[in-house]
């Protein structure tokens, strides 16, 4: 019997990927790596994480079971991942020009 091969990538390699996958949409976004696995920050409230293999990030909260709910896509295809990326960033810009509306907006930058 042969046994599978695995293939190990880079997680901060795929990371950086997705990220200039972001910018090419407008999207500014950092990558951070350590303890094996990177981070793509997007957004207040979207951190992406990689693995290497997969991407993967929140996408809501389900309240009957008190957990979050989690989307991921492959991290050999980090041009569609990013588009599905950009539409949850698009939906909490969204979400957070509707809250400022309602509230006043603070922020931490000196007046």
């Amino acid at each position: 019997m042969i046994s599978p091969v695995t293939i190990t990538v880079d997680p901060c390699w795929s990371a950086g990927l997705l990220q200039e996958a972001l910018r090419r949409d407008g999207i500014k976004a950092d990558v951070h790596d350590g303890y094996g696995l990177a981070l793509v920050s997007v957004w207040v409230g979207l951190v992406v994480w990689c693995d290497g293999g997969r991407f993967w990030w929140r996408t809501g909260w389900n309240a009957g079971r008190r957990r979050v709910i989690y989307a991921w896509h492959p991290a050999a295809d980090p041009f569609r991942a990013a588009r599905r990326i950009a539409m949850r960033y698009e939906e909490l810009r969204t979400l957070q020009c509707a809250a400022a509306g309602r509230h006043e907006v603070h922020s931490a930058e000196p007046q």
